[in-house]
């Protein structure tokens, strides 16, 4: 392997794992992201951590400051309220269309990723296995509107996803009120499968807003809030 390309490999390998730990909530808000620190802890130069990191900021999962370098991104209500509604209109139209161009191998396909999802659901130790459940969960939705025939849209909203992740993982984490993934996901699945869009289409809205009444309640919580204090706010 050529020098330009064990440089490319360790600038993704820094960015796979940058980008996972961002998810995943393992930076607090507006966290100062210290390209050097970064470096010594993956075993990598700063080249590789500062082409990972403005990779991330291109993907508005990082923060850029001019001259102040990169921070982790914020999280705020108001944010998350204007990115579910976002969500509710465009994975609200790409469920449509999949249903529209509903296949046997795509309700096959649903019910698999379903079924991956329960294990880790039913799985012993559940708050220990968050990251699991995402990535499943991920699965499950991109499994509801696979079928859409867009591209484009798909693009989309695994952009909004990627957005919404953080919060959700939050969501779980630091939860108010209880609430049982699965009977919703369960719902979900059989509403979909069913082939009434307009009743699939509000459940999953519903389902949706459901993290954001556990947020609202949580951003009411003094505990929680001094969670979002950047441990260094550079």
């Amino acid at each position: 392997m050529s020098d330009k390309d064990q440089k490319s490999t360790r600038a993704t390998m820094v960015y796979d794992r940058l980008r996972r730990e961002i998810l995943t909530g393992q930076f607090r808000p507006s966290e100062k992201l210290r390209i050097d620190a970064i470096a010594g802890a993956y075993g990598v130069g700063n080249n590789a951590v500062r082409e990972a990191l403005s990779r991330l900021a291109a993907e508005r999962l990082v923060d850029r400051h001019e001259r102040r370098g990169f921070t982790a991104p914020t999280l705020g209500l108001e944010d998350w309220r204007v990115l579910g509604r976002t969500r509710f209109l465009v994975e609200s139209m790409a469920l449509r269309e999949s249903m529209l161009n509903r296949t046997d191998a795509w309700e096959e396909s649903i019910v698999v990723a379903f079924h991956h999802l329960s294990k880790i659901g039913k799985a012993a130790g559940f708050r220990q296995d968050l990251p699991e459940w995402n990535t499943e969960h991920r699965n499950f939705h991109r499994a509801l509107i696979a079928n859409c025939g867009s591209h484009w849209l798909l693009d989309f909203c695994e952009q909004l996803a990627d957005q919404a992740q953080r919060y959700i993982y939050v969501s779980n984490l630091y939860r108010v009120s209880h609430r049982d993934g699965l009977a919703e996901h369960r719902d979900l699945m059989d509403v979909v499968l069913d082939g009434n869009i307009a009743q699939a289409e509000a459940a999953l809205v519903a389902h949706y807003s459901k993290t954001l009444v556990n947020l609202e309640e949580l951003f009411q919580t003094e505990d929680f809030l001094a969670t979002l204090a950047p441990a260094d706010p550079g």
